[in-house]
C-alpha cells in the first residue's frame, strides 16, 4: 500500500491519461520492476490460458528476426508462446490452433519465401476449415516492388475464407519495418490479453524508458570512386558499374545493397517556384522536423504519384485528373494556391521507396568497398520517355559524391563450403553476385568448381567484366564459362538455350553435389532456365517428367538450387 502523499502524487500523474498514455506508464512501471529483479506479485501475473503460436516464413530472416522477439516479448507477459518456422510447420496442427500470429515476407512478385511455399500452397488447394482459430498478420515487404506485401495479404484473406477469425488486423511494413512492426506486437498483446475472456488483469511489459531497443537498419554513407557505363558505343543498353568506398561496411557475398535514391533538385526548385515557397519552412515529416526543401528532395516520393494521389490532388484544385503522374507535372497545369492545403498534401505522400540492387563485390577482395550493376531503367507513361528515379540518380553520381545506403542480408543466397562445386547462371545484371561469389573464392583460395552462364544481347557491346572473366578463366579459378548473346547471329534466341547445349556436363555436375545459382530477371528468363533444368535432369537421367521434377524440387529443399529473381 502507497502512503498517502505517494497515492496523492500518482493521482495527479494518472489523470487525464489517454488510454495509450497509460498503457506506457504500465510499461515503465513494469520495465522498472524488471530492472531491478522484483518479482511480480501472483496476484498480478496470472498466466493466459490461451495458447499463442507465431510461425514466420522468412527469406532473408528478418520474419524470424522479428518473430523471435515477439516469441520472447510474449512470454516476458505470461503468454504460452510457441515459436515455429513455416518450413517447418504440421500441418494437421493448423485445426488445433487457437491464435495463430504468422510474420510471413513477400519476395519478386508477389512470391511466398522458398520456405513458406508449402504451407502457402496447403492454405490455398486443400479445402479443410479452421473456424476455431483466432489469427493475425504482419506482412514484411518492399514499397519498391509492385505487389508489395502481397504474401501476407493473400494468408490473410485465406485464412479468413477458411473460417478463421482475424482477431487483429494485417500489418504491412516496408523494409524499415522495425518500429512498426514493434508497436503492431504491442497493441496486439493489450488486444489478446482483453480478448482472452479467462486472463486476469496482469501488467503488460513493454521496454520501459532507457532501456535499449534494437537498432534499425544500420545507414551507411559510402563515397563513390567510379560510376562507368559497361555497355561499349552501339549498345541498346546504359549499366552502371559503381563502385562505394564506405569505411566499416560489413557484407557477405549474396547480400544487397538498398539505395534511397534523391529527388532532382531542379525538379524541388520548381516545385517551390510554382507554390511561392521559399523551401525554408519547418515542417514536422514522421516524427521529425524539417525544411520543404528537404522533405522535397530526401523524404517524399514526387514522381509516378498513385491514382489515389492524383485524385486527392484532383479534390484540391477541382480541376478532373486520372492516372498517374509527377508532381511537378499537376502542379504546371494546377497549383494548389493554399499554402496550407499544399503542404499538408506533401506530407500525406508515400516516402520514397529504397531501390534493391545485389552486391557485385566482395569484402575479402575488395575491401572496404560496395559494388554494384544498375541498369538505366528506360520506359513510356503516357507516350513520354521517362527514366527510373534511382537509375537517373545513380547516373548523376560523380567521383566523390556520397551515397547513403544499407546491407540487406540474404541468408538463403550464400555459398556453399569451400570445396563445394558451384554452377552461377546469371544473365544481365544477375551476373552481379557472382562477380562477389567468384572474387571471394579466389582470394580465399576455395577448391570448389566454378561454373558461369552469362548472357547478353550482343558481345561485343554488353559483355559485362569481360577481360575479368576472361583472366579468372585463365588463371583456372573459372572452371567453364558458357555465354550467350541473344542478338548475334541471323535469328534471336533464348538464354535457356545454352543451359540445353550444355546438358551432358551441366547434369554431371548437378548429380556430384554441385549447387546451383540463378540470379536475373524473373520473367521471362527465371522460368525459361527453371524449365531448361528439368529438361537437363530428365533427358540426362532417363526420369520421366514428372520424377526430373520431383528431382528438382529435391534440390531446393536441399538448398541446392538457389535464385534470386526480380
Amino acid at each position: 500500500m502507497l502512503a498517502e502523499h505517494k497515492l496523492k502524487a500518482l493521482s495527479e500523474l494518472t489523470n487525464g491519461l489517454s488510454k495509450e498514455e497509460l498503457i506506457w506508464v504500465n510499461g515503465y512501471f513494469s520495465g522498472l520492476v524488471a530492472e531491478n529483479s522484483l518479482q511480480v506479485p501472483d496476484a498480478l501475473s496470472s498466466k493466459v490460458n490461451k495458447k499463442l503460436t507465431i510461425a514466420y516464413g522468412t527469406e532473408t530472416g528478418n520474419s524470424k528476426k522479428l518473430a523471435v522477439e515477439f516469441a520472447a516479448r510474449a512470454k516476458k507477459n505470461g503468454v504460452q508462446a510457441k515459436l515455429v518456422s513455416l518450413d517447418q510447420y504440421r500441418f494437421n496442427d493448423l485445426t488445433k490452433e487457437e491464435y495463430f500470429v504468422t510474420v510471413i515476407s513477400t519476395q519478386g512478385e508477389g512470391e511466398p519465401p522458398v520456405g513458406a511455399q508449402k504451407f502457402y500452397d496447403h492454405l490455398h488447394n486443400n479445402g479443410f476449415k479452421v473456424p476455431s482459430m483466432k489469427y493475425a498478420v504482419l506482412a514484411l515487404g518492399d514499397t519498391s516492388y509492385p505487389m508489395f506485401c502481397k504474401t501476407g495479404e493473400d494468408v490473410d484473406t485465406q485464412l479468413e475464407k477458411l473460417g478463421a477469425k482475424r482477431f487483429y488486423p494485417l500489418q504491412k511494413c516496408d523494409l524499415d519495418y522495425e518500429a512498426e512492426a514493434g508497436q503492431w506486437f504491442s497493441d496486439l498483446l493489450v488486444h489478446f490479453n482483453t480478448d482472452n475472456k479467462e486472463q486476469t488483469s496482469a501488467p503488460l511489459i513493454f521496454p520501459a524508458p532507457g532501456i535499449k531497443k534494437p537498432a534499425g537498419k544500420k545507414v551507411y554513407t559510402g563515397r563513390v570512386i567510379s560510376n562507368i557505363n559497361l555497355n561499349a558505343q552501339g549498345s541498346s543498353k546504359t549499366t552502371f558499374h559503381i563502385e562505394l568506398q564506405a569505411e566499416g561496411v560489413d557484407y557477405s557475398p549474396g547480400d544487397s545493397i538498398g539505395i534511397i535514391p534523391q529527388n532532382d533538385p531542379l525538379v524541388v526548385a520548381e516545385i517551390l517556384s510554382l507554390a511561392q515557397l521559399e523551401g525554408t519552412e519547418v515542417v514536422r515529416f514522421k516524427n521529425e522536423e524539417l525544411t520543404l526543401a528537404v522533405l522535397l528532395t530526401e523524404k517524399i516520393n514526387i514522381r509516378f504519384l498513385l491514382e489515389k494521389f492524383v485524385f486527392q490532388y484532383a479534390e484540391l484544385t477541382g480541376c478532373p485528373l486520372r492516372g498517374r503522374s509527377d508532381l511537378v507535372t499537376l502542379m504546371r497545369n494546377t497549383p494548389i494556391k493554399e499554402n496550407e492545403k499544399f503542404i499538408s498534401f506533401l506530407l500525406s505522400l508515400h516516402t520514397i521507396a529504397p531501390r534493391i540492387y545485389n552486391i557485385a563485390s566482395s569484402i575479402a577482395a575488395h575491401g572496404e568497398e560496395v559494388h554494384i550493376i544498375a541498369l538505366k531503367d528506360v520506359f513510356e507513361s503516357g507516350n513520354v520517355k521517362q527514366i527510373g528515379q534511382c537509375s537517373a540518380y545513380l547516373e548523376e553520381q560523380q567521383e566523390g559524391d556520397e551515397i547513403s545506403f544499407f546491407i540487406q542480408p540474404n541468408k538463403r543466397f550464400r555459398l556453399p563450403e569451400p570445396n563445394k562445386d558451384i554452377i552461377m547462371i546469371g544473365p544481365g545484371t544477375g551476373i552481379a553476385p557472382f562477380r562477389s561469389f567468384v572474387a571471394e573464392r579466389d582470394v580465399t583460395g576455395a577448391g570448389g568448381r566454378n561454373w558461369l552462364f552469362f548472357g547478353e544481347e550482343k558481345f561485343t557491346t554488353d559483355f559485362y567484366y569481360q577481360t575479368e572473366w576472361q583472366n579468372l578463366f585463365g588463371t583456372g579459378v573459372l572452371t567453364n564459362i558458357s555465354l550467350s548473346f541473344t542478338k548475334d547471329g541471323p535469328t534471336a534466341t533464348k538464354f535457356s538455350d545454352k543451359i540445353l547445349e550444355q546438358s551432358k556436363g551441366l547434369f554431371e555436375w548437378i548429380d556430384t553435389g554441385a549447387f546451383v545459382y540463378l540470379c536475373g530477371e524473373k520473367e521471362p528468363m527465371g522460368k525459361e532456365v527453371e524449365a531448361a533444368l528439368i529438361k537437363v535432369i530428365e533427358d540426362e537421367a532417363g526420369l520421366s517428367s514428372t520424377a526430373a521434377v520431383e528431382y528438382f524440387e529435391k534440390l531446393k529443399q536441399e538448398g541446392r538450387f538457389v535464385k534470386d529473381v526480380y
